[in-house]
């Protein structure tokens, strides 16, 4: 399965990619992420809870980074196992681009999956993918980003908080 897709945020590429760097941004922004442990420079640790059609399965993985060049791309390398439901594992080059209000963040999508998640058929294996993705992108940039106006406060508290630390 291939995906690609952009995301622009309103911070300046630095920002992005310190948010991209740090653990605990990753695990409030990988939907169903439990927990998420490393660096960069060693890679993360991850589990994660998911359910893809009728297969539910927490999955421990491994990311790592590559081809880093700070702030403008990266390299993300992982691979998930989910015991009986199967396995994941795939790679994502991401570019950061900058535009006038901010930063485009572009991204290029391959992955492969194995065992009963294989088995349900690639229109709900890529359906899901996708979903995962626009998750991931839209929770990072309400981190970065802060709260929007239509945003209910008790969210809004959470959002944002990025921004705060680092400025």
């Amino acid at each position: 399965m291939k995906m690609s897709g952009e995301r622009e945020i309103a911070a300046d590429r630095q920002t992005v990619w310190t948010a991209l760097m740090r653990p605990e941004v990753l695990k409030e922004c990988v939907p169903g992420a439990q927990e998420v442990t490393g660096s960069p420079e060693e890679g993360y640790e991850a589990t994660v809870t998911q359910k893809v059609g009728p297969v539910k399965a927490t999955f421990k993985g491994h990311v790592t980074f590559s081809e880093m060049a700070e702030p403008d791309s990266l390299t993300l390398t992982g691979e998930g196992k989910g015991g009986a439901a199967g396995f994941a594992k795939g790679g994502a080059d991401v570019r950061l681009e900058e535009i006038e209000d901010g930063t485009r963040l572009v991204y290029d999508v391959e992955a492969k999956v194995g065992g009963k998640l294989a088995q349900l058929g690639s229109r709900v294996v890529d359906g899901f993918a996708k979903k995962m993705a626009d998750q991931f992108f839209e929770r990072l940039e309400g981190v970065i980003e802060g709260p929007k106006e239509e945003d209910e406060p008790e969210k809004a508290e959470k959002k944002g908080w990025l921004k705060r630390l680092i400025s």
